[in-house]
């Protein structure tokens, strides 16, 4: 199974989380960066329905699939 962890890091003037190189949106405490991490989080384990997706590789190709909504990936978050 996967595992994605999310960061609570500062960032531009104050907090966020990022998963990867990926930023979230910035907020004022690093409480409210972890609050948020710990919601995104949550809901990336959550389970749902086939849906289709789009993504972009890494040399700038898309891609069309169905994700199946049943493969959800293990979270964590990190100070």
């Amino acid at each position: 199974m996967t595992r994605v962890t999310y960061e609570v890091v500062e960032h531009d003037g104050g907090w966020a989380y990022k998963v990867g190189d990926v930023f979230s949106e910035t907020f004022f405490s690093h409480q409210e960066a972890r609050q948020a991490a710990d919601r995104a989080a949550a809901e990336h384990e959550q389970r749902g329905t086939a849906q289709p997706i789009e993504y972009q590789d890494a040399e700038g190709k898309w891609h069309e699939e169905i994700s199946s909504g049943d493969d959800r990936p293990e979270t964590d978050v990190q100070d």
